[in-house]
């Protein structure tokens, strides 16, 4: 029972030593996402997708020169080419404003991990990821993809998520990161302040 204990003792010791480790990772996790998935919206088919998103949103709508909900007619599956809808798309300003938006996520991606060593430019960095993702996360009021649609089944609406509904809902988790990452850069701002 006492080599029992004294494992526990000591995976409790690790664990609390790994605290500032696991700060670091969430930095590195919010870099790698964004910078991977800001990276992906200079392809058609990543600012294809996220029109249902930008056009739903009373925020970001006027981004786009169409009106919600003629994207519909023109949607395109993941890797589909049809030239038509891709002209529709051109004129929207779906793939400029996806360029943009894309360009913005990298950025806020390298400032928080920028972080690590400035920790100034770090809360800036993730203030703007909680922004963003306070942004994201309204998509689940605001896109009715976000919900599985009644198609005559039982299963439909809230809270039954799509796909689409699935992916927004990930980003509770980086919101939680960014204020982590946000609580160590003012501390340690605070912490130099002191000295």
């Amino acid at each position: 029972m006492n080599q029992v204990m004294a494992l526990v003792d000591w995976v409790l010791r690790l664990s609390a030593s790994l605290k500032g480790l696991g700060v670091h990772l969430i930095r590195v996790a919010i870099f790698i996402i964004f910078v991977w998935i800001g990276g992906l919206k200079f392809f058609n088919y990543e600012a294809e997708g996220i029109v249902p998103f930008v056009a739903n949103s009373p925020f970001m709508s006027f981004f786009y020169a169409k009106d919600a909900p003629e994207y519909k007619d023109y949607k395109l599956k993941e890797g589909e080419v049809d030239a038509k809808k891709q002209q529709w798309h051109e004129e929207n300003r779906t793939y400029v404003f996806s360029k943009g938006l894309g360009i913005a996520i990298m950025s806020f991606g390298i400032l928080t991990l920028l972080g690590i060593v400035w920790p100034k430019i770090g809360f800036v960095g993730a203030g703007l990821v909680f922004i963003m993702t306070i942004g994201t996360l309204s998509f689940l009021i605001t896109t009715p993809e976000c919900w599985v649609p009644n198609l005559g089944g039982p299963e439909h609406g809230f809270p039954l998520l799509s796909g689409a509904g699935r992916l927004v809902i990930k980003d509770v988790c980086i919101l939680a990161g960014a204020v982590v990452v946000a609580a160590d850069c003012a501390q340690r701002i605070l912490a130099q302040k002191r000295d």
